[in-house]
């Protein structure tokens, strides 16, 4: 009977971890994991902060790439508007930035039910959101690239991108940076060259594009 009891409690017990799990929001450990790492390194006051999805994440060499600058990377792998959105309080308020560099929307795309209209709204909420916080802190909006392993989503980024753009455009302290046609060829073809095996991440190549189109933005 007792050894019934107890596996009747183990059970109980694996199955609260379970539903735990599945109600933690998207992303939940790698955030958390982020806020142990500041707790063990302090990270720099005031910081140009790169945020966004796994291209910002996955620049690796950022503090090396812009070593005159004071630059921080709070990228998530594999987040869409809304979790950069639900994150704001974690990866981006809490280290007070001089400036912020955002990427994020190109997750996005995949998603039939996402239009270019609604990659717009997010954007804007997550604008909205940011400028709410911090009214007077720069920041640097950083357009969906033209990935080729998302070729078939090009057209669905173009608009996004005009609309986000328009958008941006009205608001102070913003800028708008075009990657997207910086990373095709001539005649408007995509150019694996720039990207790694999956072509959907970049490789240095890739990346010293968006330097040479970031830096001039940055702040000292």
């Amino acid at each position: 009977m007792k050894k019934v009891i107890l596996l009747c409690a183990l059970l109980f017990a694996a199955s609260v971890m379970v539903l735990q799990a599945q109600d933690k929001p998207r992303f939940w450990d790698d955030v958390q994991t982020i806020k142990q790492f500041d707790k063990m390194y302090n990270p720099p006051a005031h910081p140009i902060l790169f945020t966004g999805s796994s291209s910002i994440r996955k620049w690796d060499d950022l503090e090396r790439t812009f070593a005159s600058y004071v630059v921080l990377n709070r990228g998530i792998g594999g987040a869409i508007v809304n979790d950069i959105t639900f994150y704001l309080n974690d990866i981006v308020f809490p280290y007070h930035p001089r400036q912020i560099v955002l990427y994020v929307g190109e997750n996005d795309l995949p998603d039939e039910a996402s239009t270019a209209d609604s990659v717009l709204q997010r954007t804007e909420r997550l604008f909205h959101l940011i400028r709410n916080k911090l009214p007077d802190v720069p920041i640097v909006y950083i357009s969906m690239k033209p990935s080729p392993s998302r070729e078939k989503f090009q057209q669905k980024a173009i608009e996004a991108n005009a609309l986000i753009k328009d958008f941006l455009s009205k608001e102070k302290q913003t800028v708008f940076i075009d990657v997207f046609h910086a990373m095709l060829t001539a005649d408007g073809k995509t150019r694996p060259e720039l990207f790694v095996s999956d072509m959907l991440h970049m490789n240095a190549k890739g990346y010293q594009i968006w330097k040479e189109l970031v830096e001039p933005h940055l702040l000292k």
